[in-house]
């Protein structure tokens, strides 16, 4: 009933691998391995096999650490809704009521949520042996690899099943899910890249280690995920559709939002007890006092506790110990705003559409640019606030760090980034939410578009870095003046200088892009570049403008028409 005989299982494999999606995704990632490994195989007539074996290593490493971070991204995205969806769908009671076992169905859903991830990256095992004739990696590392690559996925996925058991709401787990996972893929890509210079050393410890901590956290989760099905807290889950902010919050344990005290207002306003005032969005009243938190606040608590425990030991280290490592600080800020920011606007519409009120809104009397305009600020004012909560060790740092008083136009810079990051990632979740027709749908494209502007750009160029950069030829011993000047100043691939233009969608670049003087034990100053900040900011503005008149135009036409 665990594995052979498992309904859940069968059922889940055999909806989730026959859809056109699957092979869509299977199709696309093939060929995207393929591409990396054609443009990064040395362009060379003969190859020293004996001496030039690190290029090898790194496309051995960028082709790991690439595929790790795919996972960490995309386990969540495929097994933190098996437990909520059921929830969503209101078939929760009805699994439960099953002869199957707590076990089974946590396995059944587990081992189904990962199988279409699990046969991706055994599907690019081929086509990275291609890279085995160049050298520099044995075949038995390779394979150890990829056997760290599936236990990381599993633990991963078991995370995101936890967290699909203890939340109401697909969009609840996935956040707190990347918020526990995204720090252990990080942890893991760091110890890959610091061990990388001993290939067997790197192998013996992760072999060692990653094994046993990740079957401890599967059995652990498992165990706990089967207690929480076996009593279950949340059936009946129809008269919890709206719940008891009051009655939640004298519960609670931990961190407790008062929706009538400072700072919990600014995110969570107190209800309403006189009528609206004059001029006054009720499509943004409406949002800001019950919508956002129809389902309760837990998740927001989780949130604002987990991101405040990873900050304190970033936050030392880059803020007041180290300053000029301050752009790492705010890459965090940034990262979690990604995480967050997209939840509070990807269902703004789809949410009217799946409960058909959508029809009754554009039949009132109120603009496509007041319910837009609503909508986008309510969603924008929950994340940039919680954003902030992130903020005040820059600020406290600001008043005890010297260095920062004559670089206080570059915390400026900062904060404009983060600013701009907040209108950007609520901008783009309302637009495909306006696209799409369901709220996970809406979602998962979002993050997809936030990760390919955001972080594909960046690993684009540093492909691009790897690819199609000149090597420079060693073995010549005199150099005339003209040589001298070509080594200086080598020939640029026009690949290389399209995908350092490509980065200014990015704000992790931007942050680097201010210039930072910092005088701390001889370490060298980021010269930056003014110029290409002012760029990002430009076009990061204007391509916000241009997706809202679009939305609007959009109202004002198709969907008034569609419906």
């Amino acid at each position: 009933m665990y594995l052979l005989e498992n309904p859940v299982l069968q059922r889940e494999l055999l909806v989730n691998l026959r859809t056109a999606r699957a092979f869509l995704l299977l199709l696309a990632y093939q060929i995207l391995l393929a591409a990396i490994v054609y443009f990064a195989w040395p362009q060379v007539e003969r190859l020293d096999l004996s001496t030039d074996q690190e290029s090898a290593r790194r496309l051995f490493d960028l082709f790991f650490l690439g595929q790790f971070v795919l996972a960490s991204l995309m386990a969540p995205s495929f097994a933190s809704g098996t437990l909520t969806g059921e929830k969503e769908r209101k078939t929760y009671e009805m699994l439960l009521a099953s002869p199957l076992k707590p076990g089974a169905i946590v396995i059944g859903k587990l081992l189904a949520s990962l199988a279409h991830l699990a046969l991706l990256i055994f599907t690019s095992l081929p086509i990275v042996m291609l890279c085995l004739p160049l050298g520099g990696v044995s075949l038995y590392e390779l394979l150890a690899a990829y056997a760290i690559l599936m236990v990381a996925v599993a633990t991963f996925g078991m995370i995101s099943v936890a967290c699909s058991s203890f939340f109401q709401r697909t969009a609840s787990s996935l956040v707190v899910s990347y918020l526990l996972i995204l720090p252990i893929a990080l942890a893991g890509a760091f110890f890959w890249q610091m061990l990388g210079q001993d290939g067997s050393l790197r192998l013996v410890v992760l072999l060692m280690t990653v094994p046993l901590l990740a079957l401890a956290t599967i059995v652990l989760l498992s165990a706990y995920t089967a207690q929480t099905l076996l009593y279950p807290n949340d059936v009946g889950s129809e008269g919890k559709d709206v719940i008891d902010l009051d009655k939640e919050a004298r519960e609670a344990v931990g961190l407790v939002i008062q929706r009538d005290q400072f700072p919990d207002r600014f995110f969570a306003p107190p209800k309403r007890t006189q009528l609206l005032e004059d001029n006054t969005n009720p499509v943004y009243d409406k949002e800001i006092h019950s919508e956002i938190f129809a389902q309760g606040t837990l998740m927001l608590r989780l949130v604002i506790q987990i991101s405040m425990f990873l900050a304190i030991p970033l936050m030392a280290v880059c803020l007041y110990f180290k300053p000029q490592y301050a752009p790492l600080y705010m890459a965090y800020v940034i990262l979690f705003n990604i995480l967050v920011g997209p939840v509070f606007s990807a269902g703004s519409i789809t949410s009217e559409r799946e409960r058909e009120t959508l029809d009754l809104l554009l039949t009132t009397e109120i603009s496509p640019w007041m319910i837009l305009s609503g909508k986008l600020i309510a969603g924008f004012r929950v994340s940039s606030v919680l954003t902030g909560f992130l903020l005040w060790p820059l600020a406290l740092a600001c008043l005890m760090v010297p260095y920062y008083w004559t670089n206080w136009l570059s915390v400026v810079a900062y904060l404009s980034v983060v600013l701009i990051t907040c209108v950007t990632t609520s901008m783009l979740a309302l637009f495909c939410s306006v696209m799409f027709r369901k709220t996970s749908h809406s979602l998962m494209c979002t993050y997809l578009v936030i990760i390919a502007l955001f972080c594909g750009t960046l690993a684009f160029d540093y492909f691009a870095q790897l690819a199609f950069t000149p090597v420079t030829n060693t073995s010549v011993v005199e150099y005339t003046p003209t040589d001298l000047e070509e080594q200086e100043k080598p020939a640029t691939s026009p690949v290389v200088l399209l995908a350092r233009q490509l980065t200014l969608a990015s704000p992790f670049s931007a942050l680097w892009d201010v210039p930072l003087e910092v005088d701390l034990d001889g370490a060298t100053d980021n010269p930056g570049n003014w110029a290409r900040f002012g760029v990002y900011m430009g076009l990061t503005i204007g391509a916000n403008l241009i997706l809202f008149g679009l939305m609007v135009w959009l109202f004002r036409t198709r969907w008034r028409v569609a419906y």
